[in-house]
């Protein structure tokens, strides 16, 4: 991962900036495909996780499609050179000027969360003398085991058209002269790793699907979302995540009709480990169980740990002394603004370079000026490993 020419390197890069493998990403893009590619299961690449263009070069070179979350990301992925045959737009408060750059785009569906929605695009789509292609994205209300903040498929969650709602929809699709509805959209959560969870949500696919198709409703496609989790705590170890058996889950589970095609929306799994956040020691100082090791990295760089009180390996890249227990923070005037607490290091000094682990997703893209801080530069592998 790291080289001892790419270590030096960092030190002479003004600190802090995100680190991307490149060697990493196109490993995982190719795992992604080779498994994906056995079920003919198309993959449309969540570009919230990392809008970084560079990454997104090397996602659609690959032949990946988008899911976009914004008028922005589908502007962002059509300069990219993203196919706009392949672009997927979710969001529960999509605005009209949002809708619009869909529209204009010509995208493959909108994932569309109420009623109200469908009949706006439908407006819309009237006024542009066209017809939108949609999905129902549903509220399963399946637990994913995760996060709180990163859980959006249970009952009292915002996101989604809850089964109570079903005979309304079916009663006012015909009503929409500019809405042709296609299928079916799920997505409970962000960073599951128990299996089990996605065999649930299959279950539950299979029940809904059901109820529309005794409706005379055609799901000509499903798209089960994304959420597949990453390993925090081992990154060198696991740095590809278990997509044969994620897959194989689906293909098991999840009961098709005939020619009926199924998508995957995926981030955090392909992104998160080839990118590192790398950062200097500042000072350090002694408190009452540990030490601080304070850097010139912070909250507005990676919020996740503030956010969520997510874990991410830290590394110090240019010690090998006696190990001793670190709190790592960062300069931003908020006591939430923490790395991460009592890891384990070498003895850390000032201007030790530190990387933070698995920082690919949610990272770069999550970045603010808060403090005016400076947002944070990007280098990659192919420009600095020696």
């Amino acid at each position: 991962m790291f080289s001892p020419g790419t270590i030096e390197k960092f030190r002479e890069i003004p600190t802090p900036f995100y680190y991307y493998d490149l060697e990493l990403l196109n490993k995982t893009v190719e795992t992604v495909i080779r498994n994906a590619s056995k079920y003919n299961y198309h993959i449309h690449y969540a570009v919230k996780a990392n809008a970084n263009k560079r990454i997104l070069e090397i996602v659609n070179s690959y032949g990946l499609g988008a899911d976009c979350v914004s008028g922005n990301e589908i502007i962002r992925v059509r300069e990219v050179g993203f196919p706009k045959e392949k672009i997927l737009f979710a969001g529960v408060g999509k605005s009209d000027q949002e809708i619009n750059v869909g529209l204009d785009h010509s995208i493959f569906c909108f994932n569309c969360e109420s009623i109200q929605e469908i009949e706006v695009i439908n407006h819309l789509a009237s006024e542009r003398k066209t017809t939108a292609t949609i999905a129902l994205r549903i509220n399963p209300d399946v637990d994913p085991l995760t996060h709180h903040h990163i859980t959006t498929g249970i009952e009292e969650n915002k996101f989604g058209i809850n089964p109570s709602e079903f005979e309304e929809v079916i009663r006012r699709l015909p009503q929409f002269k500019n809405i042709r509805c296609i299928g079916l959209h799920f997505h409970i959560g962000s960073q599951i790793t128990d299996l089990q969870v996605f065999k649930q949500l299959c279950g539950r696919i299979n029940q809904i699907q059901d109820w529309f198709s005794k409706h005379k409703i055609s799901i000509d496609h499903l798209n089960v979302g994304g959420g597949f989790g990453i390993d925090y705590q081992h990154p060198e170890e696991n740095a590809i995540p278990d997509f044969k058996a994620y897959f194989s889950l689906f293909n098991e589970n999840l009961f098709l009709q005939p020619e009926q095609q199924v998508h995957f929306e995926l981030g955090r799994s392909i992104v998160a480990q080839c990118g590192n956040l790398i950062t200097r020691v500042l000072f350090t100082k002694k408190g009452n169980e540990s030490i601080f090791a304070i850097v010139d990295a912070s909250m507005t760089e990676l919020i996740r740990p503030a956010l969520y009180q997510a874990f991410h390996k830290i590394k110090n890249l240019t010690s090998k002394g006696s190990q001793k227990r670190y709190n790592i923070v960062g300069p931003v005037c908020e006591t939430t603004d923490q790395l991460g607490n009592y890891i384990e290091l070498p003895d850390t000094r000032r201007n030790d370079i530190l990387a933070i682990r698995s920082a690919g997703a949610y990272g770069e893209v999550m970045a603010s000026q808060y403090n005016l801080r400076d947002l944070p530069k990007a280098y990659y592998s192919d420009e600095l490993n020696i």
